[in-house]
Formats: C-alpha cells, structure tokens, sequence
C-alpha cells in the first residue's frame, strides 16, 4: 500500500512539474518574441532617424559604438511624403 501512495506522489509532483516547464516555455517563447520585435522595431527607427537627419543620426550611431567607424551618408537626402504621390481627385 506505501509503494502506490509513494507512486501516486511522485505522479502527481511529475504532472506538476510538467504544467510548470510548459507554462516556463511559454513565457521564453513570448520574451524572446518581444525581444526580437522589439529589435526589429529599433532597428527600422533608426534607420528612420538617418534617414531624416542624418547629421545627427551619425553622431547618435558613433556615441552608440565608439569602436566601429561611422558610415559615409549621402550629402543630398530628400523626403517626399506620400500624400504629395498620391494621384488627386478629378
């Protein structure tokens, strides 16, 4: 009788602790989505940010990573919004 109540105990700390990894996992799965969106959106902000000043931009990117050196930017960037593109109403 003790050995299927020892049995029984170590089943049910088993179950436990397979509810406890599998909801561990999704918190991994859910940081480690949150980080890489939020990489991707840092990344594509400042891409953004060169784009549109890219004085700045430069300085930002170098005060960033001393070590790495600055990249050339163009001497002309122009930033055409799309509701000037976009066909007018007859």
């Amino acid at each position: 009788m003790v050995s299927w109540l020892v049995s029984g105990a170590a089943l049910l700390v088993a179950v436990v602790a397979l509810a406890m990894v599998r909801r561990l996992a999704r918190q991994v799965s859910t940081l480690t989505s949150s980080y890489w969106e939020l990489r991707y959106d840092y990344t594509r902000l400042r891409s953004r940010l060169s784009r549109l000043d890219p004085e700045d931009a430069g300085e930002a990117a170098q005060a960033s990573s001393p070590d790495t050196a600055a990249a050339p930017t163009s001497a002309t960037v122009s930033y055409v919004p799309l509701s000037t593109i976009r066909k007018k109403d007859k």
